[in-house]
């Protein structure tokens, strides 16, 4: 195994690459061009022994780290046991008992179920659906910045154009679009807590001229926005949504996809703003990397839809419901909403100190161990700078850390580290990111 202080792609990543566009499609874009041999914790090695620091998490699903032994066990008693029935067909205890579980675990004091399928955007899907059939109403809010998935109802709910949206078109009807807090581009001189007035008694206006309230079926939120750039609002304005949904009697979708499973410094997002949504999907770290997701929700809202009208021939398998327990287990027997406090502290203020070095910086945020710097050109216009934010994501990659970015306008450097990386780890990583920052404000 070999270290680089600059590394390119490789013998193997290059011939592995060259194979990738011969025969995969162009559309899955990838961060870097070194490809992966194996990972443990924070640590990915690729195929030519390149050791690299992991920021990324796969996008926040490895949490609990890669390859964590007791997910890997779970996984393989599993398959010597059954790999997949189909829960439509012959049902088994795997996915009774993590409907339980997080049936208990979800915010909300009051009886919940759950039923699994395999993505986020599939959580989204059949959330949407849920709310469609208790209400009997057909339109969809989302917000500005919001990222929901790429299937046709998600992709519509999704806020960024391009490359997810620009040139999909028709979207699915009936779904609209409201602001969302965004503290650092607020008019100059205005307060979080005017800006948060602004856009809730904004709602009003949008009932009159957009959409009556009670055609609304739902609203979905994503706690902290992730592709948006690790947006944080205000406990007031989450508060403030739960209010409205409550007077017209609209269902409130918590999108917990990326914000879940102890990433915030608490178990699941909504927490830290104390409301509790009707109902709330689940993915990416739920599982460790296996395929699952979960909806999970007031069980008189869940139980509308009848027999055969949710699910999927490989929703909540055997194997994925192991590993979501085990996660489970990990998160509580390893403390890593505690870490994941630690670990944000730590880059916050790391990042803030830089802040205060670099001009680049613009505006440093977070929640938990999701974390957050966006990159200007010019403190006082806050022109984005997406040229510096991209070099800074392959000055790192090159320097051995993965890291990415974010925002409408791609300028946003977000971190989702593992919440096992060790201390030591956490500081290669934060040197390296350093320098990188350093370079592209040349």
């Amino acid at each position: 195994m070999t270290t680089n202080t600059k590394m390119m792609p490789g013998q193997k990543s290059v011939e592995l690459h060259a194979r990738r566009q011969d025969a995969v499609a162009v559309g899955p874009y990838h961060v870097t061009p070194l490809y992966i041999q194996s990972a443990q914790g924070a640590i990915v090695i690729d195929v030519d022994g390149n050791e690299i620091i992991d920021f990324a998490g796969g996008i926040g699903m490895q949490n609990i780290g890669h390859c964590h032994p007791k997910v890997v066990k779970a996984i393989q008693e599993q398959t010597a046991s059954s790999i997949h029935s189909c829960f439509h067909v012959m049902p088994y205890e795997s996915y009774i008992e993590l409907a339980e579980k997080l049936n208990e675990k979800t915010p909300g004091d009051f009886k919940k179920k759950t039923m699994f399928a395999n993505s986020g955007a599939e959580a989204v899907e059949n959330a949407v659906k849920i709310a469609r059939k208790v209400t009997g109403r057909s339109a969809v809010v989302s917000f500005e910045r919001a990222y929901h998935g790429r299937t046709l109802m998600t992709m519509s709910l999704t806020s960024k154009v391009n490359p997810y949206k620009h040139g999909f078109g028709p979207f699915a009807p009936e779904t609209y679009k409201l602001p969302y807090p965004y503290y650092y581009r607020a008019p100059q001189g205005m307060l979080p807590e005017e800006l948060d007035e602004q856009i809730l008694n904004h709602f009003e206006q949008f009932f009159l001229g957009e959409v009556s309230p009670d055609n609304i079926a739902a609203i979905i939120m994503e706690p902290v926005q992730g592709e948006g750039g690790f947006i944080v609002p205000s406990a007031e304005f989450v508060q403030g949504v739960r209010r409205i949904c409550d007077k017209y009697g609209i269902i409130m979708i918590a999108d917990e996809i990326q914000t879940g499973f102890a990433r915030t410094g608490k178990l699941f997002a909504m927490e830290n703003f104390g409301v509790a949504a009707d109902i709330t999907t689940l993915s990416k770290s739920i599982a460790a990397g296996m395929p699952l997701s979960a909806i999970t929700g007031r069980a008189e809202l869940m139980d509308v839809p009848g027999p055969g009208q949710l699910g999927g021939t490989f929703s909540g398998s055997p194997v994925a419901c192991a590993a979501g327990l085990a996660v489970l287990d990990v998160i509580e027997e390893e403390n890593l909403t505690e870490r994941a406090q630690v670990i944000g502290t730590r880059m916050l203020d790391t990042f803030r100190s830089w802040q205060e070095k670099y001009d680049i910086i613009g505006d440093v945020r977070g929640l938990g161990a999701m974390v957050a710097m966006e990159l200007v050109t010019d403190r006082m216009t806050k022109e984005p700078a997406k040229d510096a934010t991209s070099k800074v994501v392959s000055e790192c990659w090159s320097n051995g850390l993965i890291g990415l970015s974010a925002g409408l306008s791609s300028n946003v450097l977000r971190f989702l580290p593992p919440l096992v990386i060790t201390d030591e780890q956490l500081d290669k990583g934060l040197h390296i990111l350093e320098q990188a920052i350093v370079s592209a404000s040349k």
